[in-house]
């Protein structure tokens, strides 16, 4: 019997190297007697147990940039009218949030620097091309991680499909040889009662 957690980190990968769950066309060649069938099913549950761990550390990883895009992209838009306004521009007065249910109304003179929130308690001063450089950069690097999150999703799913479904065909081949077995042990029976009588 070939070892299924083996094959399965032999097997090719995603990009970012998630295994592919291995294909069971034909239950002999993972199982040869129904001695294997209870270690090869727990191989699978152990390794569905696996990809759904993935699955959730993903989908955790995948909310936290849903809910950092939007901000990246209204502080980038914030900052480009900023960009927009020359010296010789009136105060704006605006509200501003402090908190989640704290405003703060301020007046913002025409300026050319910005601080940005870093993020560990720490804000830097960039000028505003560069803060505009930056947050274009981290946005478009927050797209492709979410875009990113997304693939692996939908690979982790058709992974933990495929082990479903080989976890079932080996069952099923199981119940199968069990029938079998105890058809032929009452054929025996009846083979042994007509030869009494």
């Amino acid at each position: 019997m070939p070892d299924v957690v083996k094959l399965a980190q032999e097997a090719e990968t995603n990009p970012r190297g998630i295994p592919k769950a291995p294909f069971v066309d034909r239950v002999e060649d993972y199982v040869t007697d129904r001695s294997e069938v209870e270690s090869t099913i727990n191989s699978f549950k152990e390794m569905i147990s696996k990809y759904q761990f993935m699955q959730a550390n993903t989908q955790r990883r995948a909310a936290g940039l849903k809910d950092k895009i939007p901000d990246i992209q209204k502080t980038l838009e914030t900052v480009r009218f900023l960009k927009t306004r020359g010296e010789d521009a009136e105060p704006i007065e605006t509200t501003f949030e402090l908190n989640d249910t704290l405003f703060a109304k301020a007046e913002v003179p025409p300026t050319d620097e910005v601080y940005l929130w870093l993020g560990a308690n720490v804000m830097l001063a960039y000028p505003i091309p560069e803060a505009v450089e930056l947050l274009s950069s981290k946005l478009s690097t927050a797209k492709a991680s979410l875009a990113t999150c997304e693939e692996d999703l939908d690979f982790l799913r058709e992974q933990i499909t495929t082990l479903e479904v080989a976890f079932a065909r080996v069952y099923n081949w199981d119940v199968a040889q069990r029938r079998k077995d105890r058809e032929a042990g009452e054929s025996i029976e009846d083979k042994k009662g007509k030869s009494k009588g």
